[in-house]
């Protein structure tokens, strides 16, 4: 490339503009220009469902930077309303139209960088373009929200889809007073979760007056005077004052398409560790491309800013002639909905079966419900976690967790962990900020470490809800009498533990004893005590709780 390169680069937002902006730092000679076909170059897009809900008020708040801030801050040309038509790889040329005058142009490039996004998916159904059923990706789109719930007066939504949008949408409109309903086609919102994860999180969004479809579909809308009519696949139907699509977004890839770029078997641009398509003065980043999964090595789609700004640095390093590489992705993530935290990283036990990996990786799980701060100070608040490991050596493969409180904290620690190839019992010795209203002398995370290392060393014995029905065993409820009458595993016996000494003989010797207890920490010690004793004992992971969360999720559980 000459000196002095010229730099097109196509789309904002996260990748395009971090690309830009990098290049420039690495750079004062080079010419640089982003075109957009919408009106903003960079906005936070994952804020417009608190913008529709009033939360964010200013819609200028929402623009993390402006073509004059990159034009006075990094002297970067921006051009808004511009849509690039196609790419003529031969010439190093693009064909741009000016959406405002019409006008149609050609531009050089020495690099060309294609951050086109993804685009909402709108299923082809019976009257998806009527009028009040929308999509939520641009600042434009939230502001048709906002206009039409004002001026319709609207007191009633379904959401289309219970992912980290769907969530968040039927959140900020449930606070905004309106009636809301969530159509998921999976038995569960947030489908790359696993289900049991998922209970506490339905139980939550019902009390928040949220209602239910779990298992449906929408056949199709129809328009009721002013308002919609949702068919239902079951032949039920929901009548709304307003219909919010989110049902997923699929990549932007027409442009590279049609100039002949390879695309992946996702259905993103295939890209190389150094974001190169298959032409050598062309990348792509962000949402529109296909990477690779950092912990099972497979192609995959991951659509979120963190990962697109990373990989716009990395682009613009490599222009420069820099060895810059990308390392893959695993998915880190969280949403808050009314209060309650939800965040993962790596692939879930569920992705894994899925993907053949969770025999061949030998995959061992286990459940915990710690505090995320001291029990003793005052609002302690209890999260529910799951780890995955590896079977052999102990390599944490994914974490999902389920809280009010220091959810995202552990899911950060872990996700880090992960990237490191960390073991479990790398956990156990993890030293971590301690103070009372923060977090405990043994974190969570520690917890977590302690509880798989001892599974992994034999010294505690575990099993899943999911394996039950295959043992003959006596299940042994270790909890107090009063919290055994309160509810209890079908044919459990009760012996508290602290009688448990005293009352062995009161045991079979030539029989499983599963034993369990509210959260799974003193069916532990009683699983060590029985087995130091000569009974074959095991601790049912995750205990009672668990044990709820696993019997609401499967498949046929009620919808609310």
């Amino acid at each position: 490339m000459p000196k002095k390169k010229r730099i097109l680069i196509v789309g904002g937002v996260a990748g395009g503009a971090s690309c830009a902006a990098r290049a420039r730092r690495l750079s004062e000679e080079a010419e640089i220009v982003i075109f957009d076909r919408g009106s903003h170059v960079s906005f936070a897009n994952c804020g417009l469902p608190y913008y529709v809900g009033n939360v964010i008020r200013r819609e200028e708040a929402l623009l993390v930077a402006t073509p004059e801030l990159f034009k006075d801050w990094f002297n970067i040309e921006v051009r808004l309303e511009s849509e690039v038509l196609s790419i003529a790889r031969d010439r190093q040329e693009i064909e741009v139209r000016n959406l405002q005058e019409g006008r149609t142009y050609r531009e050089r490039y020495d690099a060309l960088v294609l951050s086109p996004g993804a685009a909402p998916i709108k299923p082809p159904l019976a009257g998806i373009d009527l009028p009040g059923i929308f999509t939520v990706r641009t600042i434009p789109d939230s502001r048709r929200i906002k206009e039409w719930i004002i001026d319709k007066k609207a007191a009633s939504a379904v959401v289309v889809g219970g992912g980290f949008i769907g969530l968040e949408m039927a959140e900020n409109l449930v606070n905004l007073g309106l009636s809301v309903t969530i159509v998921e086609m999976q038995p569960q919102v947030m489908p790359l979760y696993d289900p049991e994860m998922l209970t506490p999180v339905h139980k939550h969004l019902v009390r928040k007056g949220v209602k239910l479809h779990l298992s449906e579909t929408v056949a199709g809308f129809e328009a009721n005077g002013d308002r919609l009519t949702v068919q239902l696949k079951s032949g039920g139907q929901e009548c709304a004052d307003l219909a919010i699509l989110s049902v997923g977004v699929r990549p932007e890839t027409g442009l590279a398409r049609n100039a002949g770029l390879e695309i992946g078997k996702t259905g993103g641009i295939r890209v190389d560790e150094q974001m190169h398509t298959s032409d050598a003065h062309i990348w792509a980043v962000g949402d529109a491309v296909e990477v690779r999964d950092a912990v099972t090595g497979l192609p995959t789609l991951v659509p979120l800013a963190g990962p697109a700004n990373r990989q716009g640095r990395i682009a613009a390093d490599v222009i420069f002639g820099r060895n810059s590489r990308f390392r893959g992705v695993q998915g880190t993530s969280a949403v808050v909905v009314f209060g309650l935290t939800i965040a993962s990283t790596g692939p879930s036990e569920k992705t894994l079966r899925r993907l053949g990996l969770w025999d061949d990786l030998r995959c061992e799980k286990i459940y915990l419900h710690p505090n995320q701060h001291a029990s003793y100070f005052p609002g302690a608040k209890m999260m529910t976690m799951k780890l995955i490991f590896t079977g052999d050596d102990g390599r944490i493969i994914g974490a999902q967790a389920v809280g009010e409180a220091g959810v995202e904290k552990r899911i950060d620690v872990l996700a880090f962990a992960i990237q490191k190839e960390s073991t479990v019992f790398d956990l156990e010795e993890a030293e971590l900020c301690y103070c009372p209203q923060s977090g405990s002398a043994k974190d969570a995370v520690n917890f977590a470490g302690m509880i798989a290392a001892n599974v992994l060393r034999h010294d505690a014995h575990i099993v899943h809800c999911d394996d039950l029905a295959s043992r003959d065993f006596l299940l042994l409820d270790v909890r107090d009498p009063a919290e055994f009458r309160r509810g209890h595993l079908e044919g459990a016996v009760n012996i508290p533990l602290k009688e448990l000494r005293n009352r062995l003989d009161e045991l079979p010797k030539n029989r499983e004893i599963l034993t369990y207890c509210l959260i799974g920490q003193r069916s532990y010690y009683a699983d060590r005590m029985l087995t130091e004793h000569g009974f074959k004992a095991t601790n049912i992971s995750g205990g009672y709780l668990l044990q709820t969360f696993h019997k609401e999720s499967r498949p046929g559980a009620p919808s609310k």
